[in-house]
């Protein structure tokens, strides 16, 4: 445990070491570097996991909760401190693995995705060091290091979406995911300062003393508060709107990013101060399972009619983090066997999801690398030319679908028994998403690597090729190489055996062992429902003309074209930032600035300016005028004197 401090150092020397001398450096120099150095924090993570797990646990049958680290940076009171240092407890240690792993899979993938780009030494720079500050997050000792860490993601996040910052379109998304996510950090901040005021302390357990004396009334405030700041983070309505935009990254990016590390930051933080929710803030907590809930209906129906397949995983990211918000708003309890189910199912979920939508997100990356178009129209037919990105894809989407044996079929289990220990409207409601998810992913599974092949270019002539664009279609795709492919092969091992893990006795709601057990109404019912939809997704896209889907799109016009336009949310958002915060507040703001306050202190520098333009011949330098001016003013008093 006492390396468990290089976890954060070694990441963070990779960031100086790549970011000041990387432009001295060959591409495959910098890769090497940033890739062995990711190797060992992974090895180091595996190792601490391994050594915390295989202890023995404490007599009231909890895993310890370990402090290898910490220093108080700046005391307030006895209890009142800034402190930094490292936690490890189930959770936090989970998730050492998770970002870990992705990481080094994102790392590797770039070698052959990012190869020849212009600025590769400054990319693998920003990936330590949205790394390091990941890492940093989920080992906190204190709310108030989280945020610390949890800002730096934000702007690590701001320079990878921002990469290919020559694009318009990249800056406008990165802008708009910083611009969002620090408007939601603002509620988390306040939401701090409230707990740190009425409970006495940053630590993750308030002060006894300070909740007598009436700071648990506020408790539900702040832990409200601190919430929106996982909204922003976790992209939950109406807050979500920067992460399909932030698609305009580099496709790992997306995967370590948008898929299992930083969209997880909001679920991870609920998690982390599950025990005060329960106890002080039940219905705050209900209040985050219905937003979850919405948020993955939203977006599961958004991914229905995206033709871009990123855009796709992205709204699937957004739906598949509502699942993990709602399992762990479910939980009435802390324990798993009456009501806290949910905690370890978000826990377990979160776990899988990670591995299997890095995969999908790397697959991506593979078939927009072969076909150079984001779009599904480009694409069809490819299970010819790239058999082993199709086969992790197919893989990845059974999983995410919750088709047994594959590990997403476990953890979405158990968030729907979960949600229908709840209530049943919550469980049938998720159960529906769940259907829904299964049909969008194998909708785009067809377009991909089924469906019509597209005309693709044979020579040099434009009419072989969709709307005369040779990008869009090339001659022949191909598979890519080695070192995109090992991670997709990694990945898809990982995703077939993930579920298999008895997840439950290394993490649950009150920290004891729980033996994961399948309710079979749920597994059978979810499981039937999933197959019915993969069919419907089969009859309606699977074949090279598509007439079924087709008129339904005839049929539902409007709602199709509003679910493609994202029901027009950001619309309304550009409405009221353009329209109303910047014409009808900021407009006439900005003219008073200009005109009234800057008027007056230039009204004043003129005034000062031709006043002393006036008076300067006073000062001649003449002792003669000095004595009359002197004589003039004594005289001047002495009649005033007289009179």
């Amino acid at each position: 445990m006492e390396l468990t401090i290089l976890i954060l150092l070694l990441p963070f020397f990779s960031f100086l070491i790549l970011g000041i001398g990387g432009k001295w450096m060959s591409h495959r120099t910098a890769g090497t570097i940033g890739t062995l150095i990711l190797g060992a924090v992974a090895v180091l993570s595996y190792v601490t996991a391994i050594q915390y797990f295989s202890a023995p646990r404490l007599e009231d049958g909890t895993f310890a909760t370990l402090i290898p680290y910490n220093f108080t940076w700046l005391p307030f009171t006895e209890t009142l401190h800034f402190d930094l240092g490292i936690l490890l407890d189930p959770i936090s240690v989970m998730m050492l693995i998770v970002i870990s792993t992705v990481s080094l899979m994102v790392h590797i993938y770039s070698f052959g995705y990012m190869k020849g780009e212009i600025g590769f030494q400054r990319y693998y720079a920003f990936l330590s060091l949205f790394t390091m500050s990941m890492l940093g997050l989920v080992v906190a000792t204190n709310i108030f290091q989280m945020y610390l860490f949890w800002e730096l993601v934000g702007v690590s996040s701001y320079l990878l979406i921002g990469f290919y910052y020559t694009k318009p379109a990249a800056i406008a998304a990165s802008k708009k995911a910083f611009i969002v996510t620090r408007f939601a950090d603002l509620g988390f901040l306040i939401g701090i300062l409230i707990y740190g005021y009425y409970g006495g302390t940053f630590g993750f357990t308030p002060d006894t003393v300070s909740l007598i004396s009436g700071g648990a009334s506020m408790l539900p405030l702040a832990l409200g508060l601190m919430f929106v700041g996982g909204a922003g983070k976790s992209a939950m309505f109406p807050l979500h709107i920067w992460l399909p935009d932030a698609m305009e990254g580099p496709t790992p990016v997306s995967a370590l990013i948008h898929a299992a590390t930083m969209v997880v930051a909001g679920v991870y933080l609920v998690a982390r101060m599950f025990p005060l929710f329960i106890a002080y803030a039940p219905n705050t907590l209900h209040m985050v399972a219905w937003v979850g809930a919405f948020t993955a209906f939203y977006a599961a129906s958004v991914a229905c009619v995206q033709s871009d397949i990123k855009r796709v995983l992205a709204f699937s990211t957004i739906s598949q983090i509502g699942f993990m918000m709602v399992a762990l708003g479910v939980c009435t309890s802390m324990d798993p066997h009456e009501g806290g189910l949910g905690y370890m199912a978000s826990m377990f979920h979160l776990f899988t999801h990670a591995m299997f939508k890095a995969l999908l997100f790397l697959g991506a990356g593979s078939i927009i690398h072969a076909v150079h178009s984001n779009e599904m129209s480009a694409m069809g037919g490819l299970r010819k030319y790239m058999p082993i990105t199709h086969w992790t894809f197919l893989i990845a989407c059974l999983a995410i679908a919750g088709i047994p044996p594959f590990s997403g079929f476990f953890s979405k289990d158990e968030i729907l028994a979960a949600c229908f220990q709840y209530s049943p409207v919550m469980g049938w409601v998720m159960t529906v998403i769940a259907a829904m998810t299964a049909f969008y992913m194998f909708r785009l599974y067809y377009g991909i690597f089924w469906g019509s092949e597209p005309l693709r270019a044979g020579s040099h002539s434009e009419h072989n090729t969709p709307k005369g664009n040779l990008e869009a279609a090339p001659c022949r795709p191909h598979e890519s190489p080695l070192a995109m492919t090992f991670p997709l092969m990694f990945l898809a091992v990982v995703t077939c055996g993930a579920g298999f893990i008895p997840f439950g006795h290394f993490i649950s709601s009150n920290g004891e062992s729980y033996s994961i057990h399948l309710d079979p109404s749920v597994a059978i019912t979810s499981v039937v429902i999933a197959i019915i939809s993969i069919a419907i997704a089969t009859w309606m896209y699977k074949n090279a003309k598509q007439p079924v889907a087709d008129s339904l799109e005839k049929q539902f016009k409007g709602l199709h074209k509003a679910a493609y336009n994202r029901f027009y949310i950001d619309d309304i958002y550009q409405f009221i930032t353009h329209k109303i915060i910047f014409r009808c507040i900021s407009t006439p703001i900005a003219w008073f600035d200009r005109h009234v306050v800057d008027g007056f202190f230039d009204f004043l520098a003129w005034a000062t300016n031709t006043t002393s333009d006036e008076i300067r011949g006073l000062q001649s330098g003449q002792v003669q005028q000095y004595a009359y001016v002197f004589l003039c003013g004594a005289l001047a008093l002495i009649l005033l004197l007289i009179l």
